[in-house]
């Protein structure tokens, strides 16, 4: 569990920043064009004889009706994907910074600041007057008890589940 943690810990800023990206492609989306799903649903040429078994306009109306639900289609999904996507990373990112926030006071600060505000090692220093061995000790504490609250979690996610 450590390492999960760990690496939520050290990804939280990317994390942030694709959960914002995706959230401003969802507020600004605009899908495919109907010129590019006419592109899609279009084939490719046939070289050598064939038998013609329908004219050009009969192709030609067939794309007209279904290339509108086609780009629907396609846009619908597309959005649903981002939106998943979106809620998803903001599910896990919320839950990092509420377990944060729910730590014992100092070391929620400091966890705060080495993790959301992402202050350096020397900066924590400074600022809490404590010394590298002791940012040491308090980010281990921290990560321990951020353990604890996202295998709680996980328990309740599988009590849920099961139950």
């Amino acid at each position: 569990m450590s390492e999960r943690v760990e690496k939520l810990l050290k990804a939280y800023p990317e994390m942030v920043q694709k959960r914002d990206c995706l959230a401003y492609q969802l507020a600004h989306f605009k899908g495919v064009s109907a010129e590019e799903v006419i592109a899609s649903m279009m084939t490719p040429k046939a070289d050598g004889e064939r038998v013609q078994s329908s004219s050009l306009s009969d192709k030609t109306a067939q794309i007209a009706m279904t290339y509108r639900d086609r780009q629907d289609q396609i846009n619908r999904e597309w959005y649903e994907q981002l939106e998943k996507q979106w809620h998803l990373l903001n599910d896990e990112v919320v839950f990092l910074e509420s377990a944060i926030e729910s730590l014992p006071d100092r070391l929620s600060a400091f966890m705060r600041d080495l993790v959301i505000e992402h202050l350096t090692w020397d900066t924590l220093e400074s600022k809490y007057h404590i010394s590298r061995f002791t940012v040491s000790s308090y980010r281990k504490k921290g990560i321990q008890e951020l353990e604890t609250r996202f295998a709680e979690r996980d328990r309740e996610m599988i009590t849920f589940m099961l139950g």
